[in-house]
């Protein structure tokens, strides 16, 4: 825990030491932005939704804070993207705070992969809460990010050039290796991969590589997670989430990392807009026809190639819309309430994974369980959580009040 200036996740975003680069409250803002949207998770919409099927107001919200099942794209979707995306945009603006405090290089990667392994293990102790044994899987949010942080930072010290690059040589490897990896023979069992031949949502023809718990990265994982205690117990995951979307994920953070270059650089306001919203049109663009054609599906799960072309241009398209309002219109303290959230991304991501069963209990405690049935039972789980939530934001600002971030 410090007192200083600084941002959790991408603290250097949050600083303005003398000599360093100006703070661009927007990053910010649409960091706060996603974690909120993490955060609210504890809303619990789909649940209301299915207490009053007949609403398309709250099929809609439910629809978008819940994952596709395996193509497609909603909000939530676009959560881990961004969060991913932000941590690339603030690599120059670190190096730059970090070289202005007489770090050397030497000292700044090291840092960095340190910060890498500790998002990892941070990420393995959160999914292992509540298990009977530490649960090794790396497919959430912070395991990806960390597996990929260092060769990012690394990425930070090499030319544009040497990004984009690098970036190529990452979707394309990807795309190829799934392509070649062979597709189920009539021997296949598909109950002992938690897979179904006849699902709705599974490819055919030679977008089938990329069908769940058949593809490189379920067998990746059934070797991989198996070398870690308790031995053989993983056989799939059941959402058909994979170690191996770290990649992909580092393809998210190169983008964000160029992104970030722009918008620190010497280019005019108009200038950085201008590149932001091109760049993402062709995300969007490239990810849908690649999708389109069956070339390569986008799919979140997997973070297909794909997906982050298209997931990226949608983070692009994000950062100039907070851009533009924030930084260039000067709506600052509109937006203070998401700053509080982006400023301490990691309390909150540990918040809504820590808090959520004691605050609930302690709400019901005090204030009775009918309290939150005032408006009916269909819409109890959207007051409670509505409750939960200010919880979390209350906690927030209490630590931004305070100057208390937590930082990595």
């Amino acid at each position: 825990m410090s007192s200083a200036h600084a941002a959790p996740g991408d603290s250097a975003v949050a600083v303005v030491p003398a000599g360093g680069p100006p703070r661009l409250a927007s990053l910010d803002a649409y960091r706060g932005f996603v974690m909120f949207l993490m955060m609210a998770e504890v809303l619990r919409l789909a649940d209301v939704a299915s207490r009053v099927p007949e609403s398309a107001f709250w099929a809609f919200l439910a629809f978008h804070q819940t994952h596709a099942p395996w193509a497609g794209c909603s909000l939530h979707d676009l959560i881990q993207p961004s969060f991913s995306f932000m941590v690339g945009v603030a690599v120059p603006y670190s190096m730059a705070s970090r070289l202005a405090k007489g770090q050397t290089k030497g000292w700044m990667t090291l840092h960095a992969f340190w910060r890498a392994f500790l998002l990892v293990a941070l990420g393995i102790f959160l999914r292992s809460i509540g298990r009977e044994f530490t649960r090794f899987t790396f497919e959430d949010t912070l395991t990806q990010i960390g597996l990929g942080y260092g060769v990012l930072f690394l990425l930070g010290f090499r030319k544009s050039r040497d990004a984009w690059m690098a970036l190529g040589l990452i979707l394309a490897g990807y795309w190829a290796a799934f392509a070649l990896y062979p597709l189920p023979g009539p021997g296949f069992d598909w109950a002992a991969a938690g897979a179904k031949p006849d699902w709705v949502y599974n490819y055919t023809g030679f977008a089938a590589h990329w069908n769940k718990n058949t593809n490189l990265a379920w067998a990746f994982d059934t070797w991989f997670l198996n070398l870690f205690p308790p031995d053989g117990w993983f056989t799939f995951n059941g959402g058909g989430y994979a170690t191996l979307s770290f990649i992909p994920t580092l393809g998210t953070m190169i983008l964000g990392l160029l992104a970030g270059r722009v918008m620190k650089g010497g280019k005019t306001a108009r200038e950085k807009m201008t590149w932001l919203l091109v760049a993402g049109a062709i995300g969007i663009a490239s990810g849908w026809l690649l999708d389109a054609t069956g070339v390569c599906p986008s799919v979140k799960r997997i973070w297909t190639p794909s997906w982050t072309l298209f997931s990226g241009g949608w983070c692009f398209l994000l950062l100039a819309a907070f851009y533009a309002v924030i930084d260039l219109a000067g709506w600052r303290k509109p937006a203070l309430w998401l700053v509080v959230i982006g400023m301490n991304s990691i309390a909150a991501y540990m918040i809504a994974h820590l808090f959520e069963d004691f605050l609930r209990s302690s709400l019901r405690t005090h204030l009775g369980a009918g309290t939150f049935a005032a408006f009916g039972a269909a819409y109890e789980p959207f007051v409670m959580g509505s409750a939960i939530l200010f919880g979390y934001w209350l906690i927030l600002y209490w630590m931004y009040r305070r100057k208390l971030f937590l930082r990595i």
